[in-house]
């Protein structure tokens, strides 16, 4: 399903989204809060994709594009993820061009996405940031989102022991 905002066409992810999505997963400022390194192999995000196109197919998450519709450019990309339609329960996550950053693109494609997931009956939603993410903990905490857990020492990325925050948002 595409979704729209005033700026935005969220499209569902193909295959052929993968030259879009490939400069934005090997920029390191970009991938800094994400759970891996940046990507330097093209065909690592590929298969990437390749799996979120079957998870979406396969009605576990759903995956979009951001499309600024008005200049054209591609901007990034947005999901609802690990879907879990007995509880109601998906995660929301989001990643945008380093370029695109600071234009309220998250905000707005995020609304859409809590919109379509209320409007399908998900009764609860979750997201994940890295501790220091101020960015996303007060995107997160402008779409409603609170804070539920600290999780000290939760992830291991390139051998660093990182702290994160899971957020919720009752709908």
């Amino acid at each position: 399903m595409i979704l729209f905002t005033s700026r935005l066409r969220l499209d569902p992810l193909t295959l052929d989204d993968a030259p879009l999505i490939y400069p934005m997963m090997s920029d390191p400022e970009v991938m800094a809060d994400w759970d891996v390194s940046e990507i330097d192999d093209p065909d690592v995000v590929t298969r990437i994709v390749a799996q979120q196109v079957a998870d979406t197919q396969a009605d576990r998450a759903r995956y979009w594009t951001m499309f600024d519709f008005t200049a054209g450019t591609f901007v990034g990309v947005c999901d609802l993820s690990d879907i879990d339609r007995k509880q109601g329960v998906a995660d929301v996550g989001f990643m945008l061009r380093r370029e695109a950053w600071g234009q309220g693109y998250a905000l707005e494609a995020m609304r859409a996405v809590i919109a379509h997931a209320a409007g399908d009956g998900f009764r609860r939603l979750t997201a994940r940031t890295h501790v220091g993410n101020r960015r996303s903990e007060a995107l997160l905490e402008n779409l409603g989102f609170e804070q539920r857990e600290y999780m000290r020492g939760w992830l291991d990325r390139d051998g660093e022991r990182r702290d994160v925050r899971l957020w919720e948002l009752v709908l």
